[in-house]
């Protein structure tokens, strides 16, 4: 029984259809359509391109039908001072050279003298710059990789139909109560109407107000407040503004950030920030100055708490998106972490009794993918530069996590990263980042001398070549559009 609709919802009942197709089970999703969908645009990172896959859906349908338009990444603008900007590319950043890693010869080449950007390196990066984009395939060679943009509702109703035609059954109603077992796990749900729906595992896809884990299981919630600083947000759409870029914009402001994700036929905004640095009435006269079209819709607010629930499946019920946690958007992990949720629940598929076993197991998997994305979001505002305002000012007190010290620490040495088990955030995502925010390591990894300098600056040359006539072959996001 998967309870609530939208974004989490539909994708959850998607995967289970897909996956429970020809097993005993039966799937039911209770939603009301009173309750609407958060969100206007929805930026995604390239795994949700992998779940379209999985699921056989035709990636140029989905585009189509969902008002899409194609990610290389992000763009972030003014964070280390005004004006300043850097880029985080998907995909892969430099080839190695003779089984040394490339980050560490492209700063050992720095220390030669060279002034080659790092992002030189990474097609996306070339791409996006020139605001083209590559046909699939043609780029792979490179490492290149992309995501999509796409219109909240409209993805939410695609995965509808694509659930409702696999034999999910949707029930329209609200729950209002529920009766447990003498064990604990929760037995059925009672609707506004009267009715009384009875299942043996329950999916709660309520949103914040966590209906069923928190409601009526109590399960308490981890605040991360002390380590992200931002808890509101605000947005809006407007018209389509063209060419298309392919990378969504997070802009630094003085109380969060502002985003900018185009889509096909309108482009959403928002402003993500701090309510303890400034009111409502700012942040969205701080919103509507960086509008570059009409505005086709009223302002949307958000309050939130960043964090996660303590135990995101606790009994005989999961908590699936913003139901198990939220992390301010980003580096767009939210669909990322509805999907990752189903398929871990997959790997660990109980039967009717729940071994408690694998509940444990799931919640420390899902754990450490929580912490890896707090602390990717986390360094972005790990800035020395930035002292204008208040609320940037207090992120300098504020502590950091310590496994994101511990991670600074080994880079800031000998450009070390700590790897972990299924990371989603790979090499050439950390590197981006602490490049951006003006952190690097005291000192390349001395195997690198192994390397005749000459040598080693004709490889990295050859390697910026190819990226350049990758570019320069490409074709506009617009003519992949049409």
């Amino acid at each position: 029984m998967i309870v609530g609709g939208g974004t989490a919802g539909w994708i959850t009942a998607a995967m289970l259809g897909a996956h429970l197709a020809r097993s005993h089970c039966r799937v039911q999703l209770i939603e009301s359509t009173e309750i609407g969908i958060l969100g206007v645009g929805e930026s995604t990172i390239p795994p949700f391109v992998g779940l379209l896959r999985k699921l056989g859906i035709n990636e140029h349908a989905f585009v189509q039908k969902t008002d899409g338009c194609y990610k290389l990444g992000i763009r972030f603008r003014h964070w280390r001072q005004c004006n300043h900007e850097y880029f985080h590319p998907f995909g892969a950043l430099g080839q190695n050279i003779e089984q040394h890693d490339f980050y560490h010869c492209w700063l050992r080449a720095q220390q030669l003298g060279a002034q080659h950007d790092l992002l030189a390196h990474s097609p996306c990066a070339a791409l996006a710059k020139a605001e083209r984009f590559y046909q699939p395939g043609l780029g792979s060679e490179l490492g290149a990789s992309y995501a999509l943009h796409v219109d909240a509702t409209l993805g939410a109703q695609y995965f509808r139909e694509y659930a409702c035609s696999r034999g999910i059954e949707r029930i329209e109603g609200t729950v209002v109560a529920a009766a447990r077992q003498q064990n604990g796990h929760l037995q059925s749900l009672q609707l506004e109407d009267g009715r009384h729906i009875t299942g043996d595992f329950f999916i709660d896809c309520t949103g914040f107000s966590a209906r069923l884990i928190a409601g009526e299981l109590g399960v308490a919630y981890n605040d991360w407040s002390s380590y992200l600083p931002c808890d509101r947000s605000v947005s809006v759409k407007t018209q389509s503004v063209r060419p298309y870029k392919p990378f969504t914009e997070a802009n630094a402001s003085k109380n969060g950030w502002l985003w900018r994700i185009p889509l096909k036929s309108s482009t959403g905004f928002g402003h993500v920030y701090s309510s303890q640095h400034g009111t409502d009435a700012e942040a969205k006269s701080t919103l509507f100055r960086q509008l570059d079209a009409q505005r086709i819709s009223d302002p949307q607010y958000i309050a939130f708490t960043p964090g996660h629930r303590r135990l995101f499946w606790q009994y005989n019920c999961l908590s699936i998106g913003l139901s198990a946690g939220f992390i301010e958007p980003l580096e767009s992990t939210s669909i990322h972490l509805i999907a990752r949720g189903i398929e871990y629940f997959l790997r660990y598929f109980p039967n009717v009794n729940c071994d408690p076993v694998l509940s444990a197991e799931y919640n420390r998997r899902m754990l450490i993918d929580f912490e890896e994305i707090r602390d990717f979001v986390r360094l972005h505002y790990c800035i020395k530069e930035r002292r204008d305002s208040p609320f940037w000012r207090a992120l300098a007190q504020q502590p950091l996590p310590d496994s994101l010290a511990q991670r600074i620490e080994l880079f800031k040495s000998q450009g070390l990263l700590r790897p972990g088990v299924d990371d989603l955030f790979r090499a050439t995502s950390w590197f981006s980042i602490f490049e951006g925010v003006g952190i690097r390591p005291r000192h390349y990894h001395p195997r690198v001398d192994d390397l005749e300098p000459t040598h080693l600056q004709n490889h990295l040359a050859a390697q910026r070549e190819a990226v350049r006539t990758l570019v320069k072959n490409a074709p506009t996001v617009d003519d992949i559009l049409r």
